[in-house]
């Protein structure tokens, strides 16, 4: 299913975009040494219940996972990089942490992912995943138009990644996003140009670059959620929600000015 927004559900998603970028500021503020995944969990949970929003992972049950997932945030630390179980882990100092979330508010969507480091510490190998995680990102907001194509998103995102020197996964990748969390197009983050769904305005899509260190292969925790690297090796991810416009894009996943 492929959704097109009309102008009242562009204002939902608005205040459902801020509100999900305001929790993830939240939590990477509170994301210190010592702090508990749980507590994050937690926290995140109770920051949507007094939105007035829903959880999009609480009763997610994807043929993918071992459903439901059963908490309200990802939590994905150095090899974890995507799909991460909030579990009984403290966070030490150098970590590198990813953050992913999805909420839902007044019927629509939004999703969003940061990582940083965790502590005072700033391995040169995080720093470089994160900034190249980033960069994509950036690259294929900028190609996001009315008139391009899927492709050319793919193209933007996966050039500036394998450019880095990362190998690129396509298993998982962007998305659609709108009434539901994941809904068709994918977009992968490599892609050829040209190629795929034609951009329109009213089109709501998530991006989401994520990379590992020196693999493209990724391995199941026994918690049936967690995805890591292959080879134990750091991993990264960053995402916005945007919305195509009649002249470009606009990202719905910042947080509130101040």
């Amino acid at each position: 299913m492929i959704e097109i927004l009309n102008a009242a559900e562009v204002a939902k998603a608005r205040v459902t975009g801020r509100l999900v970028a305001d929790i993830l500021q939240a939590m990477k503020s509170r994301a210190t040494v010592g702090t508990n995944l749980l507590e994050i969990d937690q926290w995140t949970g109770q920051m949507i219940k007094d939105a007035g929003a829903e959880s999009c992972y609480i009763d997610y049950a994807p043929s993918f996972g071992r459903g439901p997932f059963g908490h309200y945030i990802c939590t994905g630390v150095n090899d974890a990089v995507l799909h991460g179980l909030p579990h009984d882990y403290k966070l030490q100092d150098g970590d590198l942490l990813t953050l992913d979330l999805a909420v839902s508010k007044d019927g629509i969507a939004a999703d969003s992912a940061i990582s940083f480091i965790v502590g005072t510490s700033r391995p040169a190998e995080s720093v470089k995943l994160i900034d190249a995680t980033e960069r994509a990102l950036a690259a294929g907001i900028a190609a996001a138009r009315p008139g391009a194509k899927i492709g050319d998103l793919s193209y933007a995102i996966g050039t500036v990644l394998s450019g880095a020197g990362y190998p690129v996964n396509t298993e998982f990748g962007g998305h659609g996003i709108g009434s539901t969390m994941h809904q068709d197009p994918h977009v992968p983050n490599t892609g050829r140009p040209g190629r795929g769904y034609v951009l329109q305005p009213g089109l709501m899509l998530a991006l989401e670059p994520w990379i590992m260190e020196d693999t493209d292969q990724l391995t199941f925790d026994a918690d049936g959620w967690t995805l890591r690297s292959a080879t134990g090796a750091l991993t990264a991810h960053s995402e916005h929600t945007i919305i195509i416009t009649d002249d470009g894009a606009e990202i719905l996943t910042l947080p509130s000015a101040g």
